[in-house]
C-alpha cells in the first residue's frame, strides 16, 4: 500500500508541476520523485517506477563512421565545436528514476548512445610496436547543491569561467570544471564507461574553485605510459613514441612474445577507498542505450557528500553533465531540476 500511495501522489504533484511551468518561471523547474521501497529494488521496481526525462544540450555526438570520402574542410566546418559557429547537435534525453531504502538512495539514469565507448586511449600491438587507439569513454557527471547555495541551480554553475560559453538554451562548453565563487563547493558523482564502471563504481568526489578534489586524496587513474613513468617533460603520455608499461594482465608490455592485436589499457586504475568509494554503479550497455544504476547511503560521514531527506518537500537541486566519446565536450542540463524523496 505505501507504493500505492505514494505513487498517486506522484501523479498529482506532477501535474501541477507542468501546469505551473506552462506560466510561472523562465527556467524550468521540475522534480525526479524517489519512492520508498523496502528491499533493493529489482528489474520489475525500475520497469514500474515514474521517469523524469531530462534533456542534456550542447556535446558532440560520437557516431559510426559512414562515409570514407569526406574532406577534411568539410568535417572541420560542419562539427559544432568548430568556431565557425555551426548548429549545435539535437539534445539528448535522459531518462532518470530513484527509489530509496530507510538506508540507501537507487538511481538508474538510461540514454541512447549509438556507439558503446568504453575504452580509454587503449594500446594496441601492431606486431612490431604499440600505438594508441586515440579511444575515449563515454561518461557521466551528477552535481548536487548539497547546502542550497545557489537559487535556480543547474550544471552552469560549475562553468563560469572564462573559456565558457552559456545562450540561455544553448549550452556549449569545453573546459575543466570549477566553481566560480569562494566558499561555495558542489558534490560531484563522476561515472567513466572505462575507468570507473569494470570496478562497479562512479568517482565520489566535490568541486570548488580550485577544481575537482576526490573525497579521499589521491590519484585513481595513472597514464599507463612510458613517457609518464620516466618523467619526460618534453612530450606528454600517449604522444607518437609512446608505449604502455604494462598489458592487460599487468605484467611488462615489452617482454615476452606479444601476437598482433594484444591489447593494453591506456589507464591503471586503483580501486577506491574511503569516501572515495560511496557510490557503487552498476553498468550495461544495451539496444543502443546505456543503463546505469547507481547506490549511495542516504547520509554518509564525508563532509563533502549530500544527504538525502525523506520527506524534504523542497528535495536537492542537481545538474548533469554528459560524456560521449570525449573528455570535454559533454552535454549539459540548464534546467533546474531537484531530486525529491517523497514520505513512505
Amino acid at each position: 500500500m505505501p507504493l500505492l500511495r505514494s505513487s498517486l501522489i506522484i501523479v498529482v504533484l506532477i501535474t501541477g508541476g507542468v501546469l505551473c511551468f506552462a506560466g510561472c518561471s523562465d527556467i524550468p523547474a521540475d522534480r525526479t520523485y524517489a519512492l520508498w521501497l523496502d528491499h533493493a529494488p529489482s528489474s520489475a521496481d525500475w520497469e514500474r517506477a515514474l521517469p523524469r526525462e531530462v534533456n542534456v544540450r550542447g556535446g558532440r555526438p560520437h557516431k559510426l563512421r559512414t562515409f570514407t570520402d569526406i574532406d577534411e574542410d568539410t568535417v572541420h566546418t560542419s562539427t559544432a565545436s568548430c568556431h565557425h559557429g555551426s548548429r549545435i547537435p539535437e539534445p539528448l534525453a535522459v531518462d532518470i528514476r530513484a527509489f530509496y531504502t530507510d538506508k540507501d538512495l537507487f538511481m538508474q539514469l538510461s540514454w541512447e548512445d549509438a556507439t558503446r565507448d568504453q575504452s580509454m586511449l587503449d594500446w594496441i600491438y601492431d606486431g612490431e610496436q604499440w600505438q594508441n587507439t586515440g579511444q575515449l569513454e563515454d561518461g557521466f557527471g551528477l552535481l548536487w547543491d548539497a547546502r542550497g547555495q545557489f537559487n535556480d541551480f543547474s550544471c552552469s554553475y560549475a562553468c563560469h569561467i572564462n573559456d565558457f560559453g552559456v545562450n540561455k538554451s544553448s549550452f556549449h562548453a569545453s573546459n575543466k570544471m570549477r566553481m566560480a565563487q569562494e566558499n561555495a563547493w558542489l558534490d560531484l558523482w563522476n561515472w567513466k564507461a572505462a575507468r570507473t564502471a569494470g570496478l562497479g563504481f562512479a568517482d565520489d568526489r566535490y568541486l570548488d574553485l580550485e577544481g575537482m578534489h576526490g573525497d579521499t586524496p589521491g590519484d585513481l587513474f595513472t597514464e599507463n605510459s612510458r613517457y609518464r613513468l620516466n618523467n619526460r617533460s618534453d612530450v606528454r603520455p600517449f604522444d607518437e613514441g609512446d608505449g604502455p608499461v604494462y598489458d592487460v594482465e599487468r605484467l611488462p608490455a615489452d617482454e615476452g612474445f606479444r601476437p598482433p592485436g594484444s591489447v593494453a589499457p591506456g589507464y591503471l586504475v586503483e580501486r577506491p577507498v574511503g569516501g572515495r568509494a560511496d557510490v557503487l554503479a552498476v553498468s550495461r550497455y544495451e539496444k543502443g542505450r546505456w543503463i546505469v544504476t547507481l547506490r549511495r547511503a542516504l547520509q554518509t560521514r564525508d563532509p563533502h557528500d549530500v544527504v538525502f531527506v525523506p520527506g524534504d518537500e523542497m528535495g536537492v537541486a542537481f545538474g548533469m553533465a554528459l560524456m560521449d566519446h570525449s573528455l570535454y565536450e559533454h552535454y549539459a542540463s540548464s534546467t533546474n531540476e531537484r531530486l525529491v524523496l517523497l514520505k513512505q
